[in-house]
């Protein structure tokens, strides 16, 4: 597989192409990629998310879907967001941008999503059984309701990313 986005500083989790989907390790059992037997496959769930970002039911819980293209994405604890790499000369010019992008953000309308603790971010065609074989990074969440909001921005000429920023909600 091409790798878009270069070793440095945080770790990227690339796809063959599809969606990437962050599942709780609760419910990765429950995640079956494009295999299973179904007409639609869970990863066939997942290329119909419309937008930057969506929801899916698997088991008990739900995974976030990385919609809109197939961006190189990490996980930044900081600023509890994930960014995906759309263009930008380096990974340091990338994740300079990340606070004014934060700042200057036209956020797409916000969804909740219940979150029983860790997620692993991870290619949507994965089962969640293999997930660990392939690119993925394992994101430590509280259990709890975060707001998740999405959005696109260019915070420089030549540089264009993509933010899914979780807010942690009050019981």
């Amino acid at each position: 597989m091409e790798r878009y986005a270069e070793a440095g500083a945080v770790q990227w989790v690339e796809s063959g192409g599809g969606p990437l989907i962050a599942v709780p390790e609760t419910v990765l059992p429950f995640w079956a990629g494009a295999d299973g037997d179904e007409t639609a496959s869970d990863y066939d769930r997942a290329c119909e998310v419309d937008g930057f970002m969506g929801l899916l039911p698997v088991g008990d819980s739900a995974a976030l879907v990385f919609g809109d293209e197939p961006a190189s994405t990490t996980y930044l604890p900081e600023h509890l967001t994930f960014v995906r790499w759309s263009a930008a000369d380096s990974e340091a010019a990338l994740l300079a941008e990340v606070p004014t992008a934060l700042d200057s953000a036209a956020w797409e309308p916000e969804v909740s999503w219940d979150v029983p603790g860790a997620v692993l971010l991870f290619d949507a065609a994965w089962p969640g059984t293999d997930s660990t074989r392939t690119d993925h990074v394992r994101v430590a969440l509280d259990p709890g309701r975060y707001a998740v909001r999405a959005a696109h921005v260019q915070p420089g000429p030549e540089t264009w990313l993509g933010l899914v920023q979780l807010r942690r909600l009050p019981h």
